[in-house]
C-alpha cells in the first residue's frame, strides 16, 4: 500500500511540475486556470463520483458508505472546535481564512486520484461520504465563517441567507451524489457506450486536477511563504494534528481498512481550493489564501505517504 502511494505521488509530483511550466511558459494564464478548474469542479468530479456508484449492490458496499457518512460527520464537527482552539480570533484579521483552511481538506481535487489509486472503486464510493459531508459542512458552516463580517453577512436576511444556502447546495456534486446513490440503490446501469464515455471523462481528473495545482503554485511567491510563519502554523495544524486525530479515532473505531483509508486520506489532503474561491467572493484575504493552498500541496506530498505508512501497520 504504502508503495503505491509513494508511486501515485511521484505521477502527480510530476504533473504538478507540468503545470508549473505551463505557468511559466504562459501556456495557462490565471483566467485559463480558473476555467480548468470549473471544468474539474463542475463536470469531471462529478462523473468520477457518478461512475463509482456503478458498483454492483452488496451489503458490505452499503455498511461502509454508511459508516463513511457517519465518519465523515463526526470528523468535521469535531474539526471544528479543534480549529476554534488552534486558531485565535482576536488580533488575527485573517483568522477565518486559517480556521477554513485547517478544517476543509481538498477531497476532491486532491482525494479522488489518490484514492481511486490505491483503493480502487470501492475507495471512491466511500469517499462520496466524505465529499458530499464536505460539500454541506463547507456551504453552510464554512461559508458563515468567511462571510461573517462582511457586506454579504450584514445585508443579508434570513430568508435570503436560506435562498442563497439553497442554490449554493445545489451542486452538479451533491446532485452526481444524489443520483448515484439511487441508481446505486435501484441497481439501474449506464449501457456500456454511455460507460465508456464517462470514464474517459473521468480520467481527465488527476492529470486536471495537479495541472490545476502546478498553475497555482507557480502565481505565488515561494519566498513569501517561507517568511510566514503563520502559514507554517496552519500547515501544520491540517496535515499532522488533523490527520492524527482522525487515525485515533480510526484505531479506535476499528473499522473495515478500505473506510479507514479512504477516510484517513480524505482528512489528510491539503487545504481545499475552495478556501481561495470563498476568499475572492468574500473579500478576504485572496493572496494569503493562495499561499496557505500551494504550501500546504506541497507538503502533503510527504505527509500523506507518512500517514498512509502508519496506517499499514496499525490499521
Amino acid at each position: 500500500m504504502f508503495s503505491i502511494v509513494i508511486t501515485q505521488i511521484v505521477k502527480m509530483l510530476l504533473i504538478l511540475f507540468v503545470g508549473i511550466l505551463c505557468s511559466r511558459l504562459n501556456l495557462i494564464d490565471d483566467h485559463a486556470n480558473k476555467g480548468l478548474a470549473n471544468l474539474l469542479l463542475l463536470v469531471v468530479n462529478p462523473v468520477v463520483t457518478l461512475m463509482a456508484m456503478q458498483a454492483d449492490y452488496e451489503p458490505q458496499l452499503v455498511n461502509g458508505l454508511l459508516i463513511s457518512f457517519a465518519l465523515a460527520i463526526a470528523t468535521h464537527l469535531l474539526m471544528i472546535p479543534v480549529a476554534n482552539l488552534l486558531i485565535k480570533k482576536d488580533g488575527n484579521d485573517n483568522y477565518a481564512i486559517e480556521r477554513f483552511a485547517v478544517i476543509y481538506s481538498n477531497c476532491g481535487f486532491f482525494g479522488i486520484p489518490l484514492v481511486q489509486s490505491i483503493l480502487g472503486s470501492e475507495g471512491v464510493l466511500y469517499l462520496t461520504a466524505y465529499m458530499t459531508v464536505f460539500n454541506v459542512f463547507s456551504w453552510t458552516h464554512g461559508l458563515g465563517l468567511m462571510t461573517h463580517g462582511t457586506d454579504d453577512h450584514r445585508n443579508s436576511s434570513f430568508s435570503e441567507s436560506a435562498k442563497t444556502l439553497l442554490k449554493n447546495l445545489c451542486t452538479p456534486m451533491i446532485f452526481a451524489c444524489a443520483i448515484g446513490l439511487v441508481l446505486f440503490a435501484l441497481q439501474i446501469k449506464f449501457p456500456p457506450i454511455l460507460t465508456d464515455t464517462l470514464n474517459y471523462i473521468g480520467n481527465m481528473n488527476t492529470p486536471l486536477a495537479m495541472i490545476i495545482a502546478g498553475v497555482s503554485v507557480a502565481q505565488t511567491s515561494i519566498p513569501d511563504i517561507l517568511k510566514n510563519r503563520r502559514i507554517y502554523l496552519v500547515t501544520f495544524a491540517k496535515l499532522l494534528i488533523m490527520p492524527a486525530i482522525v487515525f485515533v479515532i480510526l484505531f479506535l473505531a476499528r473499522v473495515d481498512s478500505t473506510v479507514a483509508y479512504t477516510i484517513l486520506v480524505a482528512a489528510a489532503c491539503p487545504c481545499a481550493a475552495t478556501g481561495t474561491a470563498f476568499a475572492l467572493r468574500f473579500q478576504k484575504n485572496y493572496a494569503y489564501s493562495s499561499e496557505i493552498y500551494a504550501f500546504s500541496t506541497l507538503c502533503s506530498l510527504i505527509t500523506i505517504p507518512a500517514f498512509v505508512f502508519i496506517a499499514e501497520h496499525l490499521l
